[in-house]
């Protein structure tokens, strides 16, 4: 294969600037939570792109959009390149949605180049890859390979009370695709890093390995409601002190930690009244919590639910784990791994391997098919924030690695 194929740049850069002006946050950044408005406007926009491709599209019941540029040999199992378009509340406008739009771009350039390959070459937009408006994160993924319903899916509630089924059919986009259940070659995702480690090393490609094991929990509080003025101290049950006392408990584990880079975070509170005036009844915490070895990872989780009796018993309330989650806990492909090394090689491109501390759809898509993830830098490892940003000249190195890549792959 020749090493002088390369993506036109100036169009992936102008298609995510179109991208960056739906659901643009107040920062510059986007705020397109999934299943939303904005949601559905990028997707109506990704529809047409497909459409002007000669992409034909197709969408599963949970709404995964599937992008497919036909092989010689049909009835190969095809590559697959993927990510999300969905963005946490405050989100940059890089996160995810560079790797659908770069998938799109091979697409492009293949047909450019008059290229065709013996596999179908496919882009998918998984649903609900942030998590920021449906617990858990990656829900479509999680239930495209197997590990949960799309009844249950379904089911998920937002903040307020909004199921997700009911979301996807306000915006339009359940489709009559059943979800999952299909073999797949090979699975390709590229990222940005969302860390600094790329930037600062002035390196434009990441070989990710694997990922740091994670959980997700769901903590419920109970408590009562009460006036906060007449109650006396010892007939209050706060649930929000429950929360705060977990909250910090969450934290200080997180830093008896931190030497082995594992974190803990509580990342949300919702309450119920909420008002002042009132001692909360009800709390909901999540909490977030990643290590690099699953051993440090078990010790943090068992240290939490530890503290939950004293935290009950000081804030006259009681407290349990309602729900749990995790991810990470898996290695990439190593057949696809040394396909990015040798192509990466081939190419001149420098690189260097790392773990991903965040979670992706590659990690569910890693249990029932091939996977690989490609990073790229972002500025000063800035994610998750409007603030987010990355450069075109340091981004290509690995968007043409994932053009090669996808193609030796399709054509094996």
């Amino acid at each position: 294969m020749t090493t002088n194929l390369s993506v036109n740049g100036s169009r992936l850069w102008d298609t995510l600037m179109v991208s960056a002006g739906i659901g643009t946050g107040p920062r510059g950044g986007l705020r397109r939570l999934t299943l939303t408005e904005p949601d559905r406007v990028v997707r109506d926009q990704l529809k047409s792109w497909a459409a002007a491709g000669g992409y034909p599209l197709t969408v599963d019941g949970l709404g995964n959009m599937v992008l497919r540029r036909a092989g010689t040999e049909p009835g190969l199992p095809p590559v697959v390149i993927g990510s999300h378009l969905d963005t946490q509340w405050a989100g940059g406008r890089f996160d995810g949605i560079l790797g659908v739009l770069a998938g799109l771009e091979v697409l492009r350039t293949l047909d450019d180049l008059g290229i065709a390959t013996k596999r179908t070459i496919e882009v998918v937009n998984w649903t609900n890859e942030e998590g920021a408006r449906f617990s858990p994160p990656m829900l479509c993924s999680l239930a495209w390979s197997g590990q949960a319903t799309p009844d249950w899916v379904e089911n998920r509630r937002d903040r307020d009370g909004i199921r997700f089924g009911d979301a996807l059919d306000g915006i339009g986009y359940r489709g009559p695709e059943p979800v999952g259940g299909r073999t797949i070659d090979a699975y390709f995702e590229l990222h940005i890093e969302q860390g600094p480690a790329l930037d600062r090393a002035g390196v434009p490609v990441g070989i990710v390995t694997g990922g740091y094991p994670s959980c997700g929990m769901r903590i419920a509080v109970e408590g009562a409601t009460a006036h906060t003025g007449p109650t006396p101290m010892g007939e209050r049950h706060n649930a929000l002190v429950g929360a705060a006392m977990v909250a910090v408990a969450v934290n200080d584990i997180g830093w008896a930690h931190a030497d082995t880079d594992a974190k803990a975070t509580a990342a949300r509170l919702d309450l119920v009244p909420n008002l002042p005036g009132t001692l909360s009844e009800y709390a909901e915490l999540f909490i977030d919590m990643r290590a690099p070895e699953r051993e440090t990872l078990e010790t943090m989780k068992a240290a939490l639910r530890a503290a939950l009796p004293d935290c009950a018993a000081r804030s006259l309330t009681q407290i349990s784990v309602a729900e749990e989650w995790g991810f990470g806990v898996f290695s990439f492909d190593d057949g696809l791994i040394g396909l990015l090394r040798d192509t990466a090689e081939r190419l001149a491109i420098p690189t260097m391997d790392l773990r991903s501390q965040a979670g992706h759809d590659a990690y569910h898509v890693a249990r029932v098919a091939p996977a690989c993830m490609i990073f790229t830098p972002c500025r000063d490892g800035i994610t998750h924030n409007e603030a987010e940003d990355i450069a075109l000249e340091p981004t290509l190195p690995g968007v043409n690695l994932l053009l090669h890549a996808a193609l030796a792959r399709a054509n094996r």
